[in-house]
């Protein structure tokens, strides 16, 4: 016996609700109702938990009836699951990424050129607006910080490739970056420099080769520079690796740079000190070609380079998308020909007195059913997948709660969505029709 044609009880009596009397019903024919027997039981209202329990459960009998396509429907959920968590992994981390050498500063106030866009294309700034900064008694320190990028030739292979370099006073505390405490006095020194760890493997092996020789020389630009040390910063979409050295070494690499310009000013306050009241204050004394900002402001500065003046940040917005569009148009499709098919059953619940509004949650229930059924095996396989991806990539790649719950929120709305358009095929269910 169909899903749909078993006996009244299987679903529960009709709502006591006026749209679900009988057209001949007195209450519609403006007659009393007759009254009720005595010792008989008053009539049982549902409440709000059963008046949801009971489409559900009829949508699931349903879903099941037909377990071809209930696994068809699953498998389409699964499938814009998978991509939607994938298209916001890969966002996610090309902002991480692009953001962890300024989210590892550890200073209140920096100072940028108001033509920089992007940190690894920086545009020089006065050395002299860093003494300028230190004529304010609330400021502590104010270190320059250089950026650019040089060739690094692979120690083992001898291949060149881009590298990104950071040139700072390592004393001066204004970087956090894992490892780099213990080289601080090894970066004093001539010619050294330490090596992110993270970096792409095509850099070559430099962690196995200083475990084996200790502090190595490889070919930095068109100097010999000495690896004394690890430190973990992670690649991005504008560089593959860095490594990091003193202002004095830096200089010694990059020799075209004049030591009156420098890419960036971090600026430490002393303990106590307004950080909005400096920033007004730099502002009013520092000509127009000095930018002040927070911490916060410089690392949204970098981000929203990538977000919207870079295609990619709308192209993985635009790939969440069209996932969420793929999964309604399936999750649709099939609530659709399964109405179609049982049209007969739904006509015969009308005539038994079930409204619209009823048979309206039946369509939803089964549409947030199979929201459920495809976001659990959705999500194991993204956790598996960003795995793979991030050790293939070396992107910070990792499931986290808040995203977890919005695309589960994403896939419930669209499936909630198909089913409210699907539901339009119901006002065919006419009893008249059917019999």
């Amino acid at each position: 016996m169909n899903a749909l044609t078993r006996p009244a009880p299987a679903f529960g009596p009709a709502p006591d609700l006026e749209p679900a009397l009988l057209p001949w019903a007195p209450e519609r024919m403006g007659e009393a109702p007759p009254p009720a027997p005595a010792g008989a039981p008053a009539r049982r209202r549902f409440g709000p938990v059963e008046a949801l329990w009971l489409p559900l459960r009829l949508a699931w009998r349903q879903l099941r009836f037909e377990k071809a396509r209930l696994a068809s429907a699953i498998a389409g959920v699964m499938f814009a699951c998978v991509l939607v968590f994938m298209q916001l992994g890969f966002r996610a981390a090309l902002f991480e990424s692009a953001t962890a050498l300024l989210s590892a500063m550890r200073a209140d106030i920096f100072l940028m050129h108001p033509m920089t866009i992007v940190s690894f294309k920086p545009e020089p700034l006065p050395r002299l607006r860093a003494s300028q900064a230190l004529a304010l008694p609330e400021v502590a320190a104010a270190v320059p910080v250089y950026l650019t990028q040089a060739t690094w030739r692979n120690p083992a292979t001898g291949v060149r490739r881009a590298m990104q370099l950071v040139g700072f006073d390592t004393e001066a505390g204004v970087m956090d970056i894992p490892g780099l405490a213990p080289l601080t006095e090894a970066l004093k020194r001539p010619d050294t420099m330490a090596f992110d760890i993270r970096s792409r493997p095509e850099f070559g092996p430099v962690a196995r080769l200083l475990g084996e020789r200790g502090p190595f020389e490889v070919q930095l630009g068109h100097r010999m520079m000495e690896v004394v040390g690890l430190i973990e910063i992670g690649p991005s979409f504008g560089a593959d690796g860095n490594v990091v050295m003193s202002e004095l070494n830096f200089r010694r690499v990059v020799k075209e740079r004049l030591p009156s310009q420098v890419d960036l000013v971090a600026i430490k306050l002393h303990p106590g000190a307004d950080r909005d009241a400096a920033m007004a204050r730099l502002r009013a004394i520092l000509p127009p070609d000095v930018m002040v900002l927070s911490q916060p402001q410089l690392v949204q500065h970098e981000r929203s380079y990538w977000e919207t003046a870079t295609p990619i940040g709308f192209i993985f917005m635009f790939g969440s998308l069209m996932g969420l569009v793929v999964g309604m148009v399936i999750v649709y499709q099939i609530l659709f020909s399964d109405i179609a098919s049982h049209l007969r059953e739904y006509a015969t619940l009308k005539a038994m007195g079930y409204s619209n509004l009823y048979l309206g949650k039946v369509v939803l229930g089964a549409a947030l059913l199979l929201a459920v059924l495809g976001f659990v095996p959705g999500f194991a396989i993204s956790v598996l997948l960003y795995d793979v991806v991030g050790k293939g990539t070396f992107l910070p790649l990792g499931m986290d709660a808040a995203r977890g719950f919005g695309v589960f929120g994403m896939i419930f709305g669209m499936c909630g969505l198909a089913g409210l358009l699907a539901m339009r095929k119901l006002r065919d269910a006419n009893p008249a029709d059917m019999f």
